[in-house]
């Protein structure tokens, strides 16, 4: 992961490591005036949702206008996946068209004086993306589309899974075919250097005999 500059005033940089393609679960402080992106890499293909909030710091009320950001998703190609202005909350779900990283940008409302908003933000992607329907039925998408994707993404997975088993059992099977050829060989060799000795003491013994008139 890393963050990216989006506006001309004072930008936060900062680098949010986190190694999990699958799903991020994120709280995080913005002040006024300042942007925060965070990128998830993503498979070609692959479903993805997002959602995100400001805390509120009075429960019960309403946030005021200072307490608003704009968020942005995009592909690391430019593409825009979601665009929101002035919120306090929200969600975006697609589907990736190509692989890559894709980047979300959190901005404040610049503010005098400077606010610190704490920020929750869920990402999911792939077969451990949950609540297809809910997500669906918010973004205006049909729920069936969801359903399919999230059980193509299983398929998928299950397919990638198996066909690197069936890689690692094809290894394991040359190997066990190489062991084999060559413990065929050794044994052989082997049998003939037990002869060749056999044949060797045999004829030690026989000269010794001889020379002792033994026989």
């Amino acid at each position: 992961m890393f963050i990216n500059s989006q506006k001309l005033w004072t930008t936060t940089l900062v680098i949010l490591a986190i190694w999990s393609p699958i799903s991020q679960s994120l709280h995080f402080d913005l002040h006024s005036g300042r942007t925060k992106c965070i990128a998830e890499d993503i498979k070609s293909n692959s479903m993805t949702v997002g959602k995100y909030s400001i805390d509120n710091p009075h429960e019960g009320q309403a946030l005021p206008q200072s307490h608003k950001i704009s968020v942005k998703v995009t592909s690391n190609a430019g593409n825009n996946y979601h665009h929101a202005e002035q919120v306090d909350s929200g969600q975006f779900a697609f589907s990736a068209v190509e692989a890559g990283d894709y980047m979300a940008c959190f901005t404040a409302v610049d503010h005098k004086p400077e606010l610190a908003l704490s920020i929750d933000f869920e990402w999911k992607t792939g077969v451990q993306s949950k609540s297809w329907a809910k997500v669906a039925k918010k973004s205006q998408v049909e729920v069936m589309e969801f359903e399919v994707k999230s059980l193509l993404d299983t398929v998928n997975s299950i397919h990638e899974e198996m066909y690197y088993l069936r890689d690692r059992e094809e290894e394991m099977q040359d190997l066990n075919r190489s062991t084999h050829t060559k413990m065929a060989w050794l044994s052989v060799l082997s049998f003939f250097v037990c002869i060749g000795v056999a044949g060797m003491q045999f004829l030690h013994l026989k000269t010794f005999f001889e020379k002792k008139k033994v026989i």
